[in-house]
């Protein structure tokens, strides 16, 4: 699916903790504010029944309540999202943070928090009208019921938040979406790039306005401003390539006179992320599984989930399908197989070719994947398995070890 750059802003700002807490904290002064406005519509018989003082305690005891849940929640997530960091990869600690439901109840107590401390304000200051307590305890009602909905999410939440199980699931399933999406439309719906093309003598080069990672590629808005000069570029980078300030992105044949309007089409930034980077959830897997090896945390059992994990995402990928490009003055890099089994394994292969149980599940796996419906995946994990048997037999000093490796060949 292509997605433009203001609703990848949209998304990003959905999926960050300081603008959900800051909407929940929006919310719960409009409540405390605009209550008492609809207190015409209530029957006049509950204002003789309830009064302040039986709404000003259940107040006092949310306002003390949730600004101690809200301050021990912050503090389990932070243990949690470092613990992940240390045990897996730096990259899931930014992926953790992407974590709605932990976003939403943390929203949700900060929330109730405000609304209950606004209100007593409000009732102490008498700048309430004698008849808003009926209102007041029925949203306060309402303000406990969502309370409660979240303390039980969050209870079953933090049963796995930080874990290692936690922590590869939510890796595998951010990895899924970039991945099949860049199989299903190559080279980001332009043309793929051809291995032996040529760089015409009359292109010239776009230069990238600042260093960083690339992030993000608007094609719908690049190739509106090729169209409207009759023009076409040639990418030479990919989302995840990390590129510097000045150096070329692409070459452009064509006379453009507003050559800003095609530098605003790329994103940068200081990290790597996954709306359009089909290698990076790959990569993070392959981090988590050679941290797993190493000594101080000394795990293959994970290495070997991950190595599970990579062939369920490669073997589930449809071979990419040739069709009508959607930016056809746009040329840009197709993502390979060899690319992903450089990704995924190659750096595993490395790290766990003196484990006997890891490789030989590498060996096991990428037998496997050389039956895969997509031919190039096929014949890389042809390729990246002879890789790891010659790795194989240079670590593993065991001559047992060694011939049961060459029996799975």
């Amino acid at each position: 699916m292509m997605i433009s750059k203001t609703l990848l802003l949209l998304r990003r700002v959905a999926r960050n903790l300081v603008a959900r807490v800051v909407f929940g904290a929006v919310l719960a002064f409009a409540m405390a504010f605009l209550s008492p406005l609809f207190e015409p519509l209530l029957p006049d018989e509950w204002e003789i029944k309830i009064g302040p003082d039986a709404v000003i305690p259940i107040l006092n005891i949310l306002a003390t309540t949730m600004l101690t849940v809200t301050t021990f929640s912050l503090s389990v997530m932070v243990q949690a999202y470092q613990a992940a960091a240390s045990q897996a990869t730096p990259r899931a600690y930014r992926l953790h943070l992407s974590d709605t439901t932990t976003h939403t109840v943390l929203a949700v107590f900060t929330g109730a928090f405000l609304y209950s401390l606004t209100a007593l304000v409000m009732f102490r200051a008498g700048l309430y009208p004698d008849n808003a307590a009926v209102m007041i305890l029925g949203v306060t009602v309402l303000v406990i019921v969502a309370i409660i909905v979240s303390i039980l999410r969050w209870i079953e939440h933090l049963s796995t938040l930080g874990s290692m199980d936690d922590t590869l699931q939510m890796v595998d399933r951010q990895a899924r979406d970039p991945l099949y999406n860049a199989l299903r439309r190559p080279a980001l719906g332009g043309l793929p790039v051809a291995p032996d093309a040529e760089i015409p003598e009359a292109a010239w080069p776009l230069p990238a306005p600042s260093s960083g990672y690339l992030q993000f590629i608007n094609m719908e808005a690049l190739h509106d401003a090729l169209t409207k000069a009759d023009a076409s570029i040639t990418l030479i980078v990919s989302p995840g390539a990390h590129v510097l300030k000045g150096a070329p992105l692409g070459w452009v044949l064509g006379d453009i006179e507003e050559r800003t309007a095609l530098s605003n089409c790329f994103t940068f930034g200081e990290i790597r992320t996954a709306e359009q980077d089909a290698r990076f959830g790959v990569v993070v897997l392959n981090e988590t599984a050679v941290r797993a090896l190493s000594p101080g945390i000394n795990d293959p059992g994970t290495a070997v989930d991950v190595v599970h994990r990579l062939a369920r995402l490669f073997s589930e990928a449809e071979p990419p399908k040739a069709q009508p490009p959607q930016f056809p003055r746009i040329e840009a890099p197709a993502l390979t197989a060899t690319q992903l089994m450089e990704d995924g394994f190659e750096p595993l292969i490395r790290a766990g070719a003196g484990h006997p149980e890891v490789i030989g599940t590498v060996l096991d796996t990428l037998a496997k994947l050389e039956h895969a419906e997509w031919r190039d995946l096929a014949q890389a994990a042809r390729r990246t398995r002879a890789y790891a048997l010659h790795h194989a037999q240079e670590s593993i000093e065991v001559k047992e070890d060694r011939d049961a490796l060459a029996r799975r060949v």
